[in-house]
């Protein structure tokens, strides 16, 4: 059994990655963390039917259409839709899935993590990368602090 922080950290250690579900506006969460994991130097690749493109970068309709594959992809979804993107996954060959959540119940749908353990997808099943990134903004580094002094730290629990 490993721990969310486990799984976190090594989908963190993935250079490309999809982040599906980048919203078309430019103050959204989804696209801050776009562009955070684009100045460390992730190579990631927009994914959302409906977006033209991300700060310039052509936005894929499909992980399937993804060319090199990615290593992983960030779920900004919701729940709903998680379950069907969990499936472009297995069908394109991604090997991890981190299922976003900041707050609520974000793009998280147990069957969406029971389709990814029983495809032998590693899943991340809820948290928001901030909270694993290296010299996150105190905003994160904080809520990552609160949770762990409560123990509810998503990372305390092993999966």
């Amino acid at each position: 059994m490993t721990t969310l922080a486990v799984r976190a950290n090594e989908f963190l250690a993935q250079r490309r990655i999809a982040l599906v579900g980048v919203s078309h506006r430019p103050a959204d969460m989804s696209r801050t963390l776009f562009r955070e994991l684009r100045a460390r130097g992730y190579d990631v690749v927009p994914v959302n039917p409906e977006v033209q493109s991300v700060d310039g970068v052509p936005c894929m309709h499909r992980l399937q259409d993804i060319r090199p594959p990615v290593d992983g992809a960030l779920l900004m979804t919701p729940p709903a839709a998680t379950e069907h993107v969990v499936r472009d996954c297995a069908e394109a060959g991604v090997p991890r899935v981190w299922m976003h959540r900041g707050a609520g119940q974000g793009a998280v749908s147990p069957q969406a993590a029971s389709f990814c353990r029983d495809h032998g997808i590693a899943v991340v099943e809820g948290a928001c990368p901030y909270m694993f990134l290296p010299r996150a903004a105190f905003f994160h580094r904080g809520h990552g602090f609160f949770l762990r002094l409560f123990g509810r730290h998503p990372g305390a629990h092993a999966a």
